[in-house]
């Protein structure tokens, strides 16, 4: 199934104790249909000094949302996606509101 967010897009959460808030997507983990977003459901983690971070101590971590409560903001609105296909075989991610082209296609026409 595609989705309907990808690394790098800004997001809005529509549920949940983020509701409301934007932020860019750091990662999406398709398996577990969940996105980090960057700001958005930090959690505090204690952490064993290592290489990364000598000095040890509590940290700061943005935790995975559920891919469902994220909307894809165009305009400065969040927005519904929808899938198109061009004559050509390539497939984009097309805002519901507006009808604007949201990122890169997805499929080159190529493939």
């Amino acid at each position: 199934m595609p989705q309907h967010v990808r690394k790098g897009d800004l997001v809005s959460v529509i549920s949940g104790a983020e509701r409301g808030r934007t932020g860019k997507v750091l990662r999406v983990l398709p398996k577990q249909r969940q996105v980090v977003v960057e700001g958005l459901n930090t959690a505090r983690r204690h952490v064993k000094p290592n290489q990364k971070n000598p000095q040890g101590g509590v940290i700061e971590k943005e935790m995975p949302l559920d891919i469902s409560n994220v909307l894809p903001v165009v305009d400065g609105k969040p927005t519904r996606v929808r899938f198109t296909s061009k004559p050509d075989g390539s497939k984009l991610r097309v805002a519901v509101k507006g009808g604007q082209t949201i990122g890169a296609e997805l499929r080159s026409a190529a493939e």
